[in-house]
């Protein structure tokens, strides 16, 4: 059993690594190659790759708040729940493994722009997707796997009629 539990907090910290590892690594090449609030058309005007710098958090909520308050939810709170997250994760080895996945992307997207958080004091975003009517916002490789993490986490919600994290 040991090995087991041994074997399944390597996945977890290993997908929740790659994900840092991969929001990071992108990140960091944007701010290298893209000038700040460069648009470039990757794909027609459907696909746009740029560089901006989101002080607050999803869709700059948050930017105006004074410093402490600033540091207090948009820092110490998100890391607060992500650790715990992430302890749940590790100590709870009977869940399903889609479930455990989800929550791996979650955590590692989080903390992906956490890192920004505290290093930079905001968050590179540089994606944007414009097709006919839909329009996203500018998001980064963290938000696609939080995205990922929580869709998962719905869709095996709505599949099962009860899971206990």
């Amino acid at each position: 059993m040991k090995k087991n539990l041994v074997g399944y907090r390597f996945y977890i910290l290993a997908l929740v690594f790659l994900n840092v590892g991969c929001d990071q690594i992108s990140k960091d090449v944007v701010r290298k190659h893209v000038a700040e609030r460069d648009f470039i058309q990757i794909i027609d005007n459907h696909f746009i790759l740029t560089n901006i710098e989101n002080t607050g958090a999803m869709l700059g909520f948050g930017q105006d708040f004074p410093p402490i308050l600033k540091m207090l939810l948009l820092q110490g709170l998100p890391l607060l729940v992500l650790l715990i997250l992430l302890y749940r994760l590790l100590t709870k080895t009977n869940l399903d493994s889609f479930l455990a996945l989800a929550f791996a992307f979650v955590i590692g997207g989080g903390l992906g722009n956490l890192i920004d958080r505290i290093v930079y004091g905001s968050v590179t975003d540089f994606f944007q997707i414009r097709i006919g009517f839909f329009k996203t916002g500018i998001f980064n490789m963290a938000d696609v796997a939080v995205t990922v993490g929580v869709l998962l986490i719905l869709g095996l919600s709505l599949r099962k009629k009860k899971f206990a994290f």
